[in-house]
């Protein structure tokens, strides 16, 4: 035998004052009020996705809003680091310059098509975010944001340094 008694339900015995797993209840009286209610295995509840927080505004947006003083240096800031940046390309990599202006700026595009409006259909260009745009253009640049554009932006060599320095403040510390 084992050491059990294999004729038993529940390791009771069977024929011993019909026991049937609950002390102390007799046989068809019904389990004290909440036992058992909980089901063995957590039921999988249907969970509704939670609302998708709103899309921040692309960089077109953040743009107009930020000439219109609608939006603050900082908020402008965070947009441009983290939005896809379309930028002429020439014979060399790197970043054109124009130098027609006080001090060399950089031709900077929130889309393809601003792009386009500036350069032509055929033009060639690469795509960064404005963080490696922040990171790559040399001392000493500025930058247009769509030249072309009826919300055009024109940052010193000045302002991007507190960019920059604003940028790194958020990164570090």
């Amino acid at each position: 035998m084992y050491g059990y008694d294999q004729t038993s339900y529940g390791g009771q015995q069977a024929g011993h004052g019909g026991h049937h797993g609950y002390p102390g209840q007799s046989y068809g009286t019904p389990p004290p009020a909440g036992y058992g209610q909980q089901p063995m295995y957590p039921e999988q509840q249907a969970q509704q996705p939670a609302a998708a927080p709103p899309a921040p505004p692309s960089l077109a947006d953040a743009v107009r809003a930020y000439v219109s003083g609608a939006m603050s240096t900082e908020e402008f800031q965070d947009i441009f680091c983290a939005a896809k940046i379309y930028c002429p390309r020439g014979e060399n990599p790197g970043f054109l310059a124009l130098n027609t202006t006080q001090e060399p700026v950089i031709p900077l595009f929130t889309s393809l098509k601003e792009l386009r409006r500036y350069a032509g259909k055929e033009s060639r260009y690469f795509t960064v975010t404005g963080g490696e745009v922040l990171d790559l253009l040399p001392t000493g640049y500025g930058f247009a944001l769509d030249m072309e554009g009826e919300h055009r932006i024109v940052l010193d060599a000045k302002a991007v340094e507190e960019m920059v320095e604003y940028t790194m403040r958020r990164m570090y510390g």
